[in-house]
């Protein structure tokens, strides 16, 4: 299907849009709760979006949080593709679909990948998150954690498959967040979300994505369905140098979800030749557009000391640090010299923990670069002053809403003379 897209036309190719895939929704009262979003991934322009920030649970989309902390433990050589993995009790009982694994087997971390995502295995699943983490329980706080360093403010996992849960929930938006991190902080690994099918002890696995062979440019990334949720599908495309990734939930049927995400897939990849964006759905005063263009820092288990992630983050006090504010300057919103206080401690390390728990709470505004820890003497006694330099105005700000909803002391500092 092509739309072609004019300014007169947004609302009733909206319209069609919504009728088009509604009519392959349950009857009322019995429908999954729909939510959909298109968005360029470079600029994050949005092309499509309805009830983006609405709570919907994930499914099966689920293993894409569990697979990102699969390829983070790659990278970080806490495993390996050839590592074989034990099968316990718990995993084997899992219900389908199931890769049919039986207690006391086991399967490689590669296998386990595309297990996870040609035939969404949910037994595969529990098998990985019982070798990361001891307990799919624990598994699931820290896929949790690192949702919250991802800038995924809505997301709460409490398994590793997506299996009904009524605690896990996720947003249209969150999941474009993740999707988009997957491709920007593992490009040697993403690649296996392109996977069609997948032999494993000689039956064939086929991806239950099938816009990866219908639909031109697709390369990845991940479908899923629980009755609560609906078929959920995250798509990215590549087409004339043009990237987009789309998300829906709630259809009715695995096709009829599937032909509305071509569809505004189509809306999208017109409007972007007609350069314009369709004004009656785009979000505005979108919050994630102050993101900054660096890559977000990754969760890291609260057991870990703050002095090995945060190395050289201590520097002397200047003249600078204790400078008088110039109004003219504190006036000036686009000035890269706003800073944000998180606190003062009589101990570096205190300091350093206040820091490290800054940017876990605000990773899409307070990065590694930005965090510095300043001694100084106040009536005779050393303190340690926890702070965050080089933000503008609009990003200091956001990062001091987000921190004290979280309980985090934070004071927004004007560019100084």
């Amino acid at each position: 299907m092509s739309i072609v897209m004019t300014r007169t036309t947004p609302r009733l190719v909206f319209f069609f849009l919504c009728l088009v895939f509604f009519t392959g929704l349950p009857s009322a009262g019995k429908a999954a709760p729909y939510a959909a979003l298109v968005v360029e991934v470079t600029s994050e322009k949005v092309l499509f979006e309805q009830n983006a920030h609405q709570l919907r649970h994930p499914a099966s989309l689920t293993k894409m949080m569990t697979l990102y902390l699969v390829f983070d433990a790659l990278e970080r050589r806490q495993l390996t593709l050839n590592q074989r993995l034990p099968v316990s009790k718990q995993a084997a009982a899992r219900p389908p679909s199931k890769l049919g694994l039986r207690v006391g087997d086991t399967i490689t971390v590669e296998q386990a990948i595309l297990a996870l995502v040609t035939r969404s295995a949910n037994d595969v699943a529990t098998v990985v998150a019982e070798a990361l983490s001891g307990s799919e329980t624990a598994f699931a706080r820290q896929m949790t954690r690192t949702a919250r360093a991802l800038g995924m403010w809505h997301s709460v996992f409490r398994n590793a498959s997506g299996l009904p849960d009524g605690r896990q929930v996720t947003t249209a938006w969150d999941m474009f967040r993740l999707a988009k991190a997957l491709q920007e902080h593992f490009p040697n690994y993403y690649p296996y979300f392109a996977t069609t099918h997948f032999v494993y002890r000689n039956k064939n696995h086929r991806n239950h994505n099938r816009l990866l062979t219908s639909y031109t440019g697709t390369d990845g990334i991940k479908t899923g369905y629980i009755r609560a949720s609906g078929y959920n599908l995250v798509a990215s495309v590549h087409r004339h140098r043009q990237h987009i990734i789309g998300i829906v939930f709630g259809g009715k049927t695995a096709k009829s979800r599937n032909r509305h995400m071509e569809a505004i897939l189509d809306q999208g990849f017109a409007q972007l030749a007609a350069g314009h964006s369709d004004t009656d759905v785009v979000r505005r005063n979108n919050p994630l557009t102050l993101i900054a263009k660096s890559r977000v820092a990754k969760a890291v288990s609260r057991d870990k000391q703050p002095d090995r992630i945060l190395p050289g983050i201590t520097r002397r006090l200047s003249a600078e640090d204790e400078g008088s504010y110039d109004p003219s300057k504190a006036l000036d919103p686009t000035s890269p010299n706003w800073r944000v206080q998180v606190g003062t401690f009589s101990q570096v390390a205190g300091a350093r923990q206040r820091v490290f728990e800054a940017m876990r709470a605000a990773p899409a505004f307070l990065l590694r670069e930005h965090a510095n820890i300043l001694p100084l003497q106040q009536r005779g006694q050393a303190l340690f002053r926890a702070r965050f330099d080089g933000l503008s105005q609009a990003e200091a700000g956001a990062a001091c809403r987000i921190l004290r909803q979280q309980q985090i002391d934070c004071l927004l500092l004007a560019p100084t003379g």
